[in-house]
């Protein structure tokens, strides 16, 4: 599907006769494989599962602009509106959350019931004068340096030392590094200035629909602040933490993680 600006957005849409339908945004720098887990259980419990590659990431077009929250969000309703989409539950994932909360706010909600975050990087990355959470940006201007130097050895150091907080297989490991590489690497630099420099702290306002939050104890991408700030914010949301989990918590504990996941979606 293209958006707005004539990108091509790839979009894959599993079980399209389900009577329930969950629509998965993944993270940085990530694809739509890092919900395989995720997607084959919904599948066999009757969902419909839409997920999508973001611009610059998976098999979507790599442009050099459009990596703002707006215009990814924008994406995301281009593709809603396509397949008509109605009263779905939105899922997003670390750089994903931040950007599925702005479509929030951005189209009112169109179309959305439930809204699940997962180790969401919102409502902003990084530290700011009047927001001592987050991320020093010195530290988000390293990451951004290595993806453009490196970036080989950003997606080792992401899947190996940051994701995981249990013990995983090696070829489990491997398996997100490669989907890390296959990211391009405009789309890698791009949206790490987005994540270090939006601010979505007024989209966090903006949900007013159910919404279940899940999180990593152990996570050292996304911390607790950042997490019980969005629990305060959203009005009603319910905050699980898998206390041997990380960042890359669709897969850190897996089995406790789908038993979490799947009772918020078919709550």
């Amino acid at each position: 599907m293209r958006s707005t600006d004539g990108i091509k957005i790839a979009v894959y849409d599993y079980n399209p006769f389900g009577e329930e339908t969950v629509v998965l945004i993944h993270g940085w720098p990530l694809s739509h494989l890092m919900y395989e887990y995720q997607t084959e259980l919904l599948c066999r419990q009757g969902y419909r599962v839409v997920t999508l590659d973001l611009r610059g990431f998976g098999n979507s077009d790599t442009p050099a602009f459009g990596y703002s929250y707006d215009q990814m969000s924008q994406d995301i309703f281009q593709v809603i509106r396509r397949l008509k989409l109605k009263n779905f539950t939105l899922v997003g994932f670390s750089m994903g959350g931040a950007i599925v909360l702005r479509y929030m706010r951005k189209f009112k909600s169109f179309g959305v019931k439930k809204l699940i975050l997962l180790a969401a990087a919102a409502p902003s990355w990084t530290k700011r004068r009047d927001f001592p959470y987050g991320l020093t940006r010195e530290y988000v201007n390293e990451l951004i340096e290595m993806a453009e130097t490196d970036r080989p050895q950003l997606c080792y150091n992401f899947s190996h030392e940051q994701l995981f907080a249990s013990p995983q297989s090696e070829p489990a490991v491997n398996w997100f590094e490669q989907i890390a590489l296959s990211a391009s690497g405009l789309g890698t630099v791009r949206a790490a200035v987005s994540l270090r420099d939006e601010d979505g702290r007024e989209d966090l306002q903006a949900v007013h629909v159910p919404t279940w939050i899940i999180h990593g104890k152990k996570d050292v991408v996304v911390s607790n602040d950042l997490v019980r700030i969005q629990h305060d914010e959203i009005c009603g949301s319910k905050l699980i933490q898998l206390d041997e989990s990380g960042h890359g918590i669709v897969y850190d504990q897996l089995e406790l993680f789908n038993k979490y996941f799947f009772n918020a979606v078919r709550a």
